[in-house]
């Protein structure tokens, strides 16, 4: 059935567009809005009956998250009157905008009503939808957050009637456009984040909380070492970007800028108008348009394939295709790409900004080295239940050796590059060149060591990784996950003491000169190669002789 059969809004009563619509328009709305806020209400219900589990999480978290607004808007009325409180409340509004921003794009699940498509059958037109669906967001423990951060705003900064006025008008109007702003993104990528794609898009979200979390940890340590008028000239620009133009007002206003917080308010309503347009407008073709995932194209180009360029330059055989199969794993896998790319931020970030803020050490580098290693581990889990194709082809030990050491050699194509570039750019930012072969030599040895133990935990404590959800170990197999990855954290540090205390005692002894330190580098290097390849040969036999024992176990998600 084609939604172009009638027009939008027809055969419903009360609605324009049909026979026995009544005169006045405004009902109609009211009613669906109503409707709208009821079905929120339903839909929470019904959810939280499901299970005591669900239940139990529900509540638990919205304890937490009002308790955190709770102390948020404590925190916010005792720094009335601060000189720069001001520029604090203005980012703490730009930060919830790109929260609400970004919020649809990697929880998807969190909300049931952000996928309009459901109501494709529905005879309703945009903007009485566009109405009731904006009323029933503000429904939930989200808006209620926002709000607490918002008021706890207004208390913070107003001064005078006009500044409290002001401050309750931009209060609603940046919650407005906070929520409409997460209903426009939803209602622009709707189809992709109900799509396979976008569930794995949001297998992302853990990059995003871990990279947030540091950024969020240094800037705290950074305002608590300078205070907060660091914050002024990030504030000052945007102050005219909405939402926080509309939280900036009240401090014009209570300084007598009534034209400018008029502006500014201005300006946040003009942003409020703009995306409500936008989300009708897509409303509207997500209601009209059909699915082109459905639609059957006989003209699609057929490319031959081959050969990329990737593997013309692996070696031949088995090697390569192990390889180059790793690395497509990388790139492809959504679980497996979000794993690297947070081990990737987080290994550059914690040495990189430790440094920046001249806290850190040059061997910080080496946290780099130690997150890139992990992907040595449960590298039979990453197959899931594909590793049957794998194991078909293994037959001896030398074949389970070739197996491992492929694999290892592909992480080592990312992985040693990148520990060296972030080993360099921590010395730089240090501008301590003279200790820069040591911590080479120190994340050579280390990365080796994980790369061994990696290889080996592999085949003793193999598990299995859900590909759908957020788990990232199948119920059952949290020991082994935890025993695969302590333990060989545990092994790897006891496997580099050689090198440490080889570094320790010629930084401390009074002939350690410079020449000497300099074959820290070439004994780390050389320590982690022999590491790794001792590690593959006493894992290789491991893993043929279990090959049944480990399908089982990385099957059973």
């Amino acid at each position: 059935m084609s939604a172009k059969a009638a027009p939008f809004g027809s055969g419903i009563p009360g609605t324009p567009g049909t026979p026995d619509a009544p005169a006045a328009s405004g009902a109609p709305a009211a009613s669906l809005t109503s409707v709208f806020v009821r079905l929120k209400l339903s839909l929470l219900r019904n959810g939280l009956r499901q299970s005591g589990g669900r239940r139990a999480a529900y509540v638990a978290s919205a304890v937490v998250v009002l308790l955190f607004a709770a102390l948020q808007l404590i925190g916010l009325i005792a720094l009335r009157g601060h000189a720069h409180v001001d520029s604090l409340v203005v980012l703490l509004a730009a930060v919830l905008g790109l929260g609400w921003a970004v919020m649809p794009l990697f929880f998807p699940g969190g909300d049931e009503t952000l996928d309009p498509t459901r109501l494709v059958m529905l005879p309703l037109r945009p903007r009485p939808l566009v109405r009731a669906l904006l009323t029933a967001s503000l429904v939930g423990i989200g808006p209620l957050f926002t709000l607490c951060m918002f008021a706890g705003s207004v208390v913070a900064v107003a001064h005078g009637g006009a500044a409290y006025a002001v401050g309750v008008a931009g209060a609603v109007l940046a919650l407005l456009v906070c929520v409409t702003l997460a209903r426009a993104v939803a209602a622009a990528n709707v189809r992709l984040l109900t799509s396979r794609k976008g569930r794995d898009l949001a297998v992302l979200s853990g990059l995003v909380v871990a990279v947030g979390a540091q950024l969020v940890n240094f800037g705290a340590q950074r305002l608590g070492s300078s205070g907060l008028e660091q914050l002024d000239p990030a504030a000052d620009v945007l102050r005219w970007v909405p939402p926080a133009s509309a939280i900036g007002a009240m401090d014009a206003a209570g300084e007598g800028s009534y034209g400018v917080a008029l502006a500014q308010l201005a300006g946040t309503a003009a942003a409020l108008v703009l995306l409500l347009w936008v989300w009708e407008r897509h409303l509207t073709r997500l209601m009209t348009t059909p699915d082109g995932s459905t639609l059957r194209s006989d003209t699609r180009p057929v490319r031959e394939r081959g050969s990329s360029g990737l593997a013309r330059l692996l070696p031949a055989g088995r090697t390569g295709t192990t390889m180059e199969r790793t690395l497509r794993y990388v790139w492809r896998d959504p679980k497996t790409k979000a794993a690297w790319v947070t081990s990737l931020a987080i290994g550059l970030i914690v040495p990189v900004f430790n440094a920046w803020q001249g806290t850190g050490s040059v061997y910080f580098a080496c946290f780099a080295a130690g997150m890139l290693g992990l992907q040595m581990y449960n590298q039979f889990g990453q197959d899931t239940s594909a590793f049957w194709m794998v194991a078909m082809t293994i037959s001896s030990t030398r074949d389970a050796y070739v197996e491992l050491r492929a694999r290892a050699l592909a992480l080592l194509l990312i992985t040693l590059p990148y520990a060296t570039l972030v080993t360099v750019l921590t010395t730089a930012i240090l501008d301590d060149w003279r200790t820069l072969p040591e911590a080479l030599g120190l994340s050579f040895a280390l990365l080796g060591a994980m790369l061994a133990t990696g290889a080996w935990t592999s085949a003793r404590f193999p598990y299995s990784i859900p590909q759908e959800g957020y788990k990232n170990v199948a119920p059952g197999q949290v020991g082994l996950a935890w025993i695969s990855i302590l333990g060989g954290m545990v092994g790897a540090a006891l496997l580099c003491a050689p090198v440490i205390a080889l570094t320790i005692w010629l930084n401390l002894s009074e002939g350690g000169d410079a020449s000497s330190r300099l074959l820290l580098l070439p004994v780390g290097a050389a320590y982690g190669a022999a590491l790794t390849l001792l590690g593959l040969r006493l894992a290789a036999p491991r893993t043929a002789g279990r090959l049944p024992e480990i399908l089982t176990a990385v099957s059973k998600g």
